[in-house]
C-alpha cells in the first residue's frame, strides 16, 4: 500500500491540474527576482492549461493509446475467457451505505456483461483496495452482476492495487482452468499499457476497449477548456506516464 501512495503522489505532481499549479506559483515565487522568467513560467502553465483542458486536445491525446477497433462477435468466437479490468472505487458511498464502484469500473462492467450476454464467456473481475476501504472492486463487481445482472464471474481476483497486479495475479487463476486466450475489457485508452502486462504472462489477448476516441472538431466548445477536456488529457498522459515507469522497471529490474 506504502509503494501504491507514494506512485499515486509521484502521479499528482507530474500530471496536470497539480503540475501546472506548480508552474504558476513558481512564477509568481520569482516575480520579483527573475521577471522574464516568471512571465514565461505563468504563459506556459496558462496555456498548457487551456489546451489539455480543450475536449478535442484531450481526443488527440487519448487517440494516440487506441491499439485496436470494437471488438466483434467473430472475436468472441476465439476467446475462452471475459477479464474486466476495476477501475476505481467510491469508499464509503453515502447512498449505498458501503464502497461501491466509481463510473469508470462501472462502464467497464457493463460492457463486459454486455459480451457474456453475446458469448457465454466465463468472467473474471480484478481489483482490490488501493486506497482502503472495505470492499474489493473485485468484490463489489461480483455483487452488481449477480443483482443487477443475473450472472456472476466465474472468477474473482481481489488483491489487485495496479494494473500490473491485475494481470500478474489474475493469470494464474486463469490458466489453472485451462484458460489461454481472453477478452480483455478496459477502457480504449488504458489497453496499449493493459495488453502487454497480460501476454507477459503467457496468456493471448483480444482488446476489448469502450469510448474510443473522437479527434473530430464538430463544434466551437470542441476546442474550448471544460472539465471534460482536462479530465480527458490528464487520463491520456496519465498512461503515457504509466507505460513509462513500467518500461523503467523492467529495465532496471
Amino acid at each position: 500500500m506504502t509503494a501504491w501512495l507514494a506512485t499515486n503522489l509521484i502521479a499528482l505532481v507530474l500530471l496536470p491540474p497539480l503540475s501546472l499549479v506548480i508552474l504558476l506559483a513558481a512564477g509568481l515565487i520569482v516575480h520579483h527576482r527573475r521577471p522574464r522568467l516568471a512571465m514565461s513560467l505563468i504563459l506556459l502553465s496558462t496555456a498548457a492549461l487551456y489546451t489539455l483542458s480543450t475536449p478535442w486536445v484531450g481526443g488527440l491525446l487519448q487517440k494516440t493509446l487506441e491499439i485496436s477497433r470494437p471488438v466483434t462477435p467473430n472475436d468472441l468466437k476465439t476467446a475462452d475467457a471475459i477479464v474486466v479490468l476495476g477501475g476505481g472505487r467510491r469508499v464509503a458511498s453515502a447512498e449505498y451505505g458501503s464502497d461501491t464502484l466509481n463510473g469508470i469500473s462501472l462502464e467497464r462492467l457493463r460492457y463486459a456483461a454486455f459480451l457474456h450476454r453475446a458469448s457465454g464467456l466465463p468472467i473474471l473481475v480484478t481489483g482490490g483496495k488501493p486506497g482502503g476501504g472495505t470492499l474489493s472492486e473485485g468484490r463489489i463487481m461480483q455483487h452488481i452482476l449477480q443483482s443487477e445482472y443475473g450472472t456472476s464471474p466465474r472468477w474473482i481476483e481481489e488483491a489487485a492495487l495496479t494494473t500490473w497486479d491485475n494481470a500478474r495475479l489474475s493469470a494464474p487463476l486463469l490458466q489453472k482452468t485451462g484458460i489461454r486466450r481472453i477478452v480483455l475489457v478496459t477502457h480504449a485508452w488504458h489497453l496499449r499499457r493493459a495488453v502487454p502486462l497480460f501476454e507477459a504472462q503467457g496468456l493471448s489477448v483480444i482488446p476489448a476497449g469502450i469510448q474510443f476516441s473522437s479527434t473530430r472538431i464538430d463544434s466551437l466548445p470542441d476546442v474550448l477548456p471544460t472539465p471534460a477536456g482536462l479530465r480527458d488529457s490528464t487520463f491520456a498522459l496519465h498512461e503515457w506516464l504509466g507505460i513509462l515507469w513500467y518500461k523503467l522497471r523492467s529495465i532496471f529490474a
